[in-house]
């Protein structure tokens, strides 16, 4: 009996391509990678030319399951306000919905859509974390364009029937991890001096490897469809205590200069960088609650494991 052929698109990207090797590795399904570039294919497995900007042939999806959407236009931080609402709306609604159209002629089953916790909004007050009940509050064009395409799909699946599972993390790192994430180890590695030493919020993020787990279950758990899920590693950090652990993970000692988390906001929005005060400054936190109580599930990599593959990765590779 042959498994469930399950089709990711995204394959070469940071997220699809963890989801890639976990379905690799499992054996239990088979993976199809949709990629833009045949000559980049990472894994000796099916893959299918798929853009966001032209879409896919029904054809191509004979005979797949369930679709597992990670390739999106990616948002960029910019406090200038440079994001262009119809270049993520091309890619992230319209070329999600051409997508799920041809799945659903097709026969797929279930798509699964990788969105963003950006669709809730852009920070939470203490003791108060987003839940995926919450009325959406996106801010920018990136988290907007994602709320428009989980609306489509909610549409979609209605008419056509085709079950449809929404995820929403918030950052995600792992080894390989790229922009601030990838900047924070380099400052931490260098020994920059950072005035990052009295922050007290509060942030959640999700380990790769956590969120691929979540994704594998959300496959084929028969509680899933309908659904929007948060997702996190159960532990929320401070800035500071990430540059601590960052810094214990590099084996190297955090300079962290004890400035008033006030007076660091305030500057960083005189200089014109009010996100990236926003991002270092505030509160993220999301309840997962309802994801671990619906899927049976809990994160299997705990924050201290994922930062240590997180370093391991980095320091191997940063002399390339």
């Amino acid at each position: 009996m042959s498994s469930s052929r399950v089709f990711v698109t995204g394959a070469n990207g940071f997220v699809g391509s963890a989801v890639m090797r976990r379905l690799l590795s499992d054996g239990r399904l088979t993976a199809v990678g949709g990629v833009r570039d045949l000559t980049r294919c990472l894994y000796p497995c099916e893959y299918v030319v798929f853009d966001l900007g032209v879409g896919i042939s029904v054809a191509a999806l004979k005979g797949v399951d369930t679709v597992v959407h990670a390739a999106a236009r990616v948002h960029v931080m910019d406090d200038r306000g440079a994001d262009n609402l119809n270049s993520f709306r091309a890619s992230n609604v319209d070329g999600t919905v051409r997508l799920a159209l041809s799945a659903a002629q097709a026969g797929v089953k279930r798509f699964v859509f990788i969105s963003s916790i950006k669709v809730n909004g852009e920070g939470t007050l203490p003791g108060k974390p987003y839940t995926s009940f919450d009325l959406p509050a996106p801010v920018d064009a990136y988290g907007l364009s994602k709320f428009e395409a989980e609306d489509a799909l909610r549409e979609l699946g209605v008419r056509t029937g085709m079950e449809i599972v929404i995820i929403r993390p918030p950052l995600v790192y792992g080894p390989g991890v790229k922009a601030n994430f990838l900047s924070m180890l380099r400052w931490v590695d260098r020994g920059v001096p950072l005035p990052f030493g009295s922050i007290a919020n509060r942030r959640s993020m999700v380990a790769l490897d956590n969120l691929t787990d979540l994704i594998d279950h959300c496959i084929d758990h028969p509680n899933a469809p309908g659904n929007v899920f948060l997702v996190s590693d159960g532990e929320d950090l401070s800035t500071t205590q990430l540059l601590r652990r960052v810094a214990h993970s590099l084996s190297v000692r955090p300079r962290l200069i004890p400035v008033p988390q006030k007076i660091l906001s305030m500057g960083l929005a005189a200089l014109g960088k009010q996100a990236l005060a926003t991002r270092l400054c505030g509160s993220l936190q999301v309840d997962m609650h309802r994801t671990c109580d619906l899927l049976g599930w809990r994160p299997p990599v705990s924050v201290e494991s994922a930062l240590a593959d997180v370093a391991k990765h980095y320091l191997e590779t940063k002399k390339e």
